[in-house]
């Protein structure tokens, strides 16, 4: 016998990168024959769907063919995945490592012929449907899906988008079957329901009677959710109505009435489970109704509690990388702590809070080569390390004693050279360490020391005599260019930048006299200085106005603030993605910042200029992913961190190439160490832009930035401005106006008429879900920078590839 099983969510051990992509028609479908030969890639005859191999998900198991008794020859309805199968008659932890797309909604499929795996099937959906009151922490297990209306087979993808399957309602109960072939828009609401199901309905053969559905469950406990389809398929006189109220075990599931409407399908669930062991669904009509209930179709679930919690992605990185780094020879697949009964061999982890983190790794004897890598240092809760009998090299490295909850550190049996790290001895001395490891090649300090001092002698001597020709020579080039230099002759500060009086600022920009932008706090003028380069100075008070710096009034004891804080991140950060600080003017005339000029101006300006003409889809990636690692530089590069506040396309500024730098960060907000959270009196930021749970919370973080960055790629792709101005007069958000479009999954209606269809669908399609991800209402379900900065990359190859390919 075969059976499949269809899950909301996924349970399978599943890392979170990129999706799939196969067939026409296809995108973000994952297509698994399991057991087939590693480069095959067949097509189901009755779907029309593409399938691999499994060969590339895991590393257990053996392939075999089914019996002829079971074949395709014998039993030609069961669909080709059924023909092979992949068993694992040993180990009880064998993971498939399926790649997704992060924040995604997954049907899941799973085929089973013997009671091993035949095919998996992976089904991307809207994820605002299939809503449970446990959210995300829960799976919905497929009870029944039936076409109550439809009277023969079954149907599936191609006519359904999400490629559920749909059987017949199979009863002794006689109904009355409605067809319409009239058009009915199934794309209001997420659930898409394929044409053949809401096209065909089934009421009583009394006009009185309800349409009722019995099921017995055989775990009273069992969780159930119903999710019922309705559309009008008869037209109805003006002295005709369909009034329907639908109960569950005698209690409402919709809280009204309704009327199903013939223009549109819409879809009932009952908001909290219903358990017991005898179920019963009654669909009746109103006292004021005069035609009986219909219903088109339903979908029942049994929710699942994920109570398994996963590891944190900071050590699944880690683990990842030194599994790549020394080629580890372990069945290492999946989630390396979880199903909590089944680690990762050799690995021990805590389970005490929410998130799983790895406390134990035993590499002994794993042949492992090289130095000890970085990737160690962010097992952040790692207590024990076992590391013996390999083919370790090099220095001890002392960022092990940064491993605050390292007790043990065996390192014996390896090649280490050199002397074992002051940071590891003190924890040593003080016994918070127990450390093992073989002396024939290392040296204390002083031993070293004393080597070094006999090998070095000779050296040092030349080494010395070099350096006061150096010198020498440095001393003569610095006074030569003094007395080059004629202007300009403020002080030098770190990195080179340099601090300016008001009158050097005024003759660079040649008495201010041209404009090329307002910021949030003043006027920007175009400037040059002796050698020829061009800049940009951000005047934070108007110089027209004469203000001294230390006038009382609030708005200059604002500008103020917001000048001190943007001019020590300025002094700080340093990224190819951010706009290059030359330096900048405090005196009691004025104040104001001076950057490199930047050819092309801000990303908004360009966006609404001719030039948007020639801005292909590739530089459009290029410029998301250059103002992504930007973000993610201020999120993850400074210490501490800074949450930029003012995220907007007016502060993405691009050079001769269009390369993008962030600039303006006078919102900026800096965070201590440890707490990238805030309250704040203030909301900051630009109308359009900011994030609604920080207007709401007044709790500030780093996904406040994330949102406002999806505000941005929205743009990038549409070509709208963040606020649109629509036919009637009305402001909306690019947000609501993409929505719909997203909702019913058509790209058309998104993407830059200007790009004239030039890209990849699937980047662009990638694109979207990543912008839709960055602007979900609540911060935690949004992605990171750094997924971000990933996700992009994605989008960028598959845009390349295409390119490749057309060539």
């Amino acid at each position: 016998m075969r059976a499949n099983h269809f899950l909301v969510f996924g349970i399978f051990c599943a890392l979170v990168t990129t999706n799939l992509v196969h067939g026409q028609g296809q995108s973000g479908y994952i297509s698994i024959d399991c057991g087939i030969p590693p480069y095959d890639t067949p097509e189901d005859t009755m779907t029309n769907i593409n399938y691999v191999s499994d060969e590339a998900f895991i590393t257990t198991g053996v392939n075999f063919n089914v019996s002829a008794d079971y074949g395709a020859l014998n039993n030609p309805v069961l669909p080709s995945t059924l023909a092979e199968v992949r068993a694992f008659p040993r180990g009880n932890r064998n993971c498939y490592t399926i790649k997704i797309s992060q924040w995604n909604l997954y049907l899941i499929r799973a085929w089973f012929m013997y009671g091993n795996y035949d095919g998996l099937e992976l089904r991307p959906v809207n994820s605002s449907i299939y809503g449970t009151e446990f959210g995300r922490n829960a799976s919905l297990v497929l009870y029944q899906r039936w076409d109550i209306g439809y009277l023969n087979g079954t149907g599936r993808y191609q006519d359904d988008r999400f490629d559920r399957i749909w059987s017949t309602y199979s009863s002794n109960i006689s109904w009355n079957s409605i067809i319409t072939s009239a058009y009915i828009d199934v794309f209001q609401n997420g659930y898409w329901p394929p044409d053949e199901v809401i096209k065909t309905a089934a009421s009583p053969t009394n006009d009185d009677d309800p349409l009722e559905l019995f099921w017995t469950s055989y775990d009273p406990n069992a969780r159930f959710y119903a999710y019922l389809y309705f559309a009008e398929l008869e037209t109805l006189e003006n002295n005709e109505t369909r009034k329907i109220k639908i109960l569950w075990n005698g209690s409402p599931v919709s809280k009204t009435s309704f009327e199903p409407s013939s223009k549109y399908s819409v879809t009932f669930s009952n908001p909290r489970a219903f358990t017991g062991k005898d179920h019963w669904i009654s669909i009746q009509k109103t006292a004021d109704s005069t035609l009986p209930p219909i219903l088109n179709a339903i979908e029942i679930f049994t929710a699942q509690s994920l109570d398994e919690f996963y590891t944190i992605t900071d050590d699944v990185k880690a683990i990842e990388s030194i599994k790549a780094t020394y080629k580890v020879n372990k069945v290492w697949s999946g989630d390396p702590c979880s199903p909590r009964l089944f680690p990762w061999e050799g690995i021990g982890c805590s389970y005490n809070n929410n998130n799983h983190q790895i406390k134990s790794l035993n590499l002994s004897s794993s042949g492992l080569q090289g130095p000890i890598v970085l990737a160690f240092r962010n097992l952040s809760l790692l207590e024990s390390l076992d590391l013996s009998n390999n083919d370790l090299q090099q220095n001890i490295p002392e960022f092990l004693a940064d491993l605050k909850h390292l007790k043990l550190l065996n390192l014996k049996g390896n090649n280490f050279t050199g002397f074992i790290p002051k940071s590891l001895m003190k924890k040593i001395k003080a016994g918070l360490l127990a450390l093992s490891v073989d002396d024939q090649n290392l040296c204390n300090s002083r031993s070293c020391q004393d080597k070094k001092k006999k090998n070095m002698v000779v050296p040092i001597a030349i080494g010395t005599s070099v350096i006061i020709l150096i010198v020498v020579l440095v001393v003569i080039l610095i006074i030569l260019r003094q007395r080059k230099k004629r202007a300009y002759s403020g002080p030098l500060l770190p990195s080179g930048k340099r601090r300016f009086t008001y009158n050097e600022v005024s003759s660079i920009t040649n008495n201010f006299k041209k404009v090329i932008g307002k910021g949030g706090f003043g006027i920007v003028y175009l400037g040059s200085l002796e050698d020829g380069t061009k800049i940009a100075v951000k005047m934070i008070n108007d110089p027209s106005l004469g203000k001294p710096k230390g006038s009382s009034t609030s708005s200059s004891s604002r500008a103020s603030s917001q000048f001190q804080v943007e001019a020590e991140l300025l002094l700080t950060v340093h990224h190819r993605n951010l706009a290059s600080f030359v330096g900048y003017c405090d005196d009691d005339r004025s104040m104001a910042l001076i950057y490199e000029y930047m050819a092309n101006g801000n990303l908004q300006a360009y966006l609404s200029s001719e030039n948007a003409e020639d801005l292909s889809w590739e530089k459009r990636l290029h410029i998301a992913i250059d103002s992504a690692q930007g973000l993610e530089y201020l999120h993850d590069g400074c210490r501490p961190a800074i949450v930029h506040r003012d995220v907007k396309t007016a502060n993405i500024l691009l050079n001769d190439n269009l390369e993008a730098k962030i600039a303006d960060f006078g919102l900026s907000k800096v965070f201590p160490e440890d707490d990238l959270s805030h309250v704040v009196t203030t909301v900051m930021g630009t109308p359009g832009y900011v994030d609604p749970e920080y207007y709401r919370t007044f709790v500030l973080n780093e996904k406040s930035d994330v949102y406002s960055f999806g505000v941005v790629l929205l743009e990038l792709i549409t070509g709208q401005r963040a606020i649109i101005k629509t036919e009637e007069g009305d402001n909306i958000s690019v947000i609501h106006y993409v929505w719909p479009f997203f909702e019913a999954r058509e790209l058309d209606g998104v993407v830059d008429p200007l790009l004239r269809g030039d890209f990849s669908e699937d980047s662009a399609w990638k694109f979207v879900d990543v912008a839709m991800s960055c602007v979900r209402d609540k911060g935690s379900n949004r992605p990171t920078m750094n997924q971000i900065v990933m996700e992009l990359k994605q989008c960028l190859a598959a845009e390349l590839a295409r390119e490749t390919q057309s060539q």
